[in-house]
């Protein structure tokens, strides 16, 4: 796991496969996202202070796979929101992503870096709903994106023009592009999100697969063909 100092009170931790992001205020932190299972120990190795949340974007392996270890280790709240929480806790299947053609192969090299099997889930998870404000960073106001899953969400800290998006949208490893998330279970609804936080304005964004970047940003418009993108980072 790599870390990266984004803000002094921000670090970028960074997976074979992902990244999270670790948040600071006074002596807690909170973890927008838990990294692939056996992420936990190096995580934890991190924390300044107590870890009192865990908030979970959605509920892809590469996100959650340390977030039930993570969480016996410190004690922190998990929080996912409500249509991916049952998934999170291993209740029910997730549905799966409506590849593009080009996505597929992405996809399988993806699952060779992820570990196999079963993880440790959480043993409970505070369910989450559009517009509902966290403790941290000021205010923390979770917005539903969906899209990528059903319960997708991003974290936007107005006071700090800060925004994580999850995988509701990528910068491209090769060019620094921000494109659309990959692997989406309906890319329609996915297309709209991406919008809807475009238009939040953010200084600086963060997200679940490539490097953040400051400033705005946009998609081409819809109605143009999409071109195959360069091979992002694997969801």
């Amino acid at each position: 796991m790599d870390v990266i100092e984004l803000l002094p009170h921000l670090h970028l931790l960074r997976f074979p496969v992902g990244q999270a992001y670790l948040w600071r205020d006074g002596d807690g932190s909170t973890l927008v996202d838990a990294g692939p299972a056996g992420s936990a120990a190096s995580i934890a190795a991190c924390l300044q202070g107590r870890l009192r949340r865990i908030v979970l974007t959605h509920f892809h392996e590469d996100h959650v796979g340390g977030a039930g270890e993570l969480a016996a280790l410190t004690g922190a709240e998990v929080l996912a929101h409500q249509l991916d929480a049952p998934v999170v806790r291993g209740e029910v299947p997730g549905p799966p992503p409506v590849f593009e053609d080009w996505e597929r192969p992405l996809h399988a090299e993806a699952l060779r870096h992820l570990p196999q099997g079963e993880f440790a889930r959480p043993s409970k998870v505070t369910e989450l709903s559009d517009g509902e404000l966290l403790g941290f960073g000021g205010g923390a106001r979770v917005v539903h994106v969906p899209g990528h899953t059903p319960g997708s969400v991003a974290l936007h800290l107005p006071e700090h023009g800060l925004l994580f998006t999850g995988d509701a949208v990528a910068a491209s490893p090769v060019d620094g592009n921000v494109m659309l998330g990959v692997f989406n279970v309906d890319r329609s609804r996915a297309l709209h999100s991406f919008e809807k936080l475009a238009e939040l304005g953010p200084d600086l964004a963060c997200f679940g697969h490539g490097g953040p970047i400051m400033g705005s940003w946009s998609l081409p418009p819809v109605s143009a063909p999409t071109p195959t993108p360069p091979p992002p980072s694997p969801s």
